[in-house]
């Protein structure tokens, strides 16, 4: 049996009203002068000041960087930096969805090296530590509060760079599910079926491993759940916390045994199309599901009775495919489009499948899928998902 490197988030707090506990989580690391990464859409709900303001409370002084991007790039990344390096800042409160946490961990782990962004990228595996960076997510989605990965996009090049390694996990997770009440509704709905998408590919991923399989199982019975009621009741709290806990639990659970095929297929189409990742996510979901099975029946069988979808007692052939039912009646409820149907250039899209597989395969995600595939398998499978 193999021994599997487990790592944590050192601080986690979670709970409604979980914010007000930000000042004692920097005061833990000896942080008092952070710079806030966030975006102008956290300025206009009122969220910046609340945090401005309890570390005012706490008698903390902090700047603010508020030009994250959705999908965050190497500019972005610099653009931060220059910023931080204006003042003696000793710390990074990443307000936001996973952009702005993805930013501060990548301008975290640019300020622990010399090495320019593209020289952190997987097979890279980023050690050094940076500057703390406090995580406070605001979507039920990335988990990125809680891994040791981010992603950037190489502005020069249309890559989605994946970036891993412990020197990427945050310092503390702020995990309040009542900055999600105000999310729009697309965005409840693709971040949820990311969430959903990080669990079950934790569990069929060839690396996964007896503790990430129990974070994977939570995660998708809380999403499952919950997701539908979130999406169409947004002001149910019991819902919103749900899936506020399952995004986590999915986040530590990716981060520990690593996503597969949807993750991998699904940055290209990030990074040349701008399709937000988790809807990128949910379009790639059932048909990726459907070829990858051969390669785990017995998992993915165990992935539908967790979510709820079959009985314990139903065989695992007849569970596989009540599984990629329910995904794609899922897509349906939560009004997830087909390629086809988003607006992308179709013969730009088509121009570039082998260069998206090509990507998708170097970022090594596509080899954690329990069938493994080739170039020419991507290719059919980018095809397949068009329409």
């Amino acid at each position: 049996m193999s021994v599997a490197r487990i790592d944590l988030t050192p601080d986690l707090r979670i709970g409604g009203g979980a914010l007000a506990e930000l000042p004692d989580a920097l005061a833990r690391t000896g942080c008092k002068h952070p710079l806030i990464i966030t975006d102008r859409v956290m300025d206009e709900l009122g969220y910046l000041s609340r945090v401005k303001g309890l570390l005012e409370q706490a008698g903390l002084a902090s700047g603010i960087f508020l030009d994250t991007v959705p999908e965050p790039t190497v500019a972005c990344v610099e653009a931060g930096l220059s910023v931080y390096r204006t003042d003696q800042f000793d710390g990074l409160v990443a307000l936001g969805g996973g952009s702005a946490i993805d930013t501060a961990k990548a301008m975290s782990a640019r300020l622990a090296t010399d090495m320019p962004m593209h020289a952190l990228k997987v097979p890279h595996i980023i050690t050094h530590k940076g500057p703390p960076v406090f995580a406070i997510p605001t979507t039920a989605g990335t988990g990125s509060e809680v891994t040791r990965v981010t992603v950037i996009t190489d502005g020069t090049t249309d890559e989605k760079m994946l970036c891993m390694g412990p020197g990427l996990m945050p310092a503390a997770a702020i995990v309040d599910y009542e900055l999600t009440l105000t999310v729009p509704l697309r965005t409840t709905a693709d971040t949820g079926i990311d969430s959903l998408t990080h669990a079950i590919e934790a569990y069929v991923s060839r690396k996964a491993n007896a503790f990430s399989d129990q974070q994977a199982l939570g995660a998708m019975r809380l999403i499952a759940a919950n997701i539908r009621t979130a999406f169409h009741n947004p002001d149910n709290h019991a819902a919103r916390e749900a899936m506020m806990a399952g995004a986590t639990l999915a986040g530590m659970a990716f981060s520990n045994a690593s996503v597969a095929l949807v993750h991998g297929m699904s940055r290209p189409i990030g990074a040349f199309f701008h399709v937000p990742h988790g809807l990128s996510n949910a379009m790639l979901l059932p048909a990726i599901t459907r070829w990858s099975i051969p390669g785990a029946p017995a998992r993915y069988a165990e992935c539908a009775r967790a979510m709820g979808v079959v009985s314990a007692d139903l065989e695992d052939e007849a569970a596989c495919t009540k599984l990629v039912d329910e995904l794609m009646a899922l897509n349906e409820e939560l009004c997830v489009p087909a390629m086809s149907e988003y607006g992308l250039d179709e013969e730009r899209y088509h121009a570039l499948l082998e260069t998206m597989a090509e990507q998708a395969a170097a970022s090594g995600s596509p080899a954690n899928n329990p069938r493994p595939p080739s170039q020419a398998d991507m290719v059919a499978l980018y095809r397949e998902v068009w329409a």
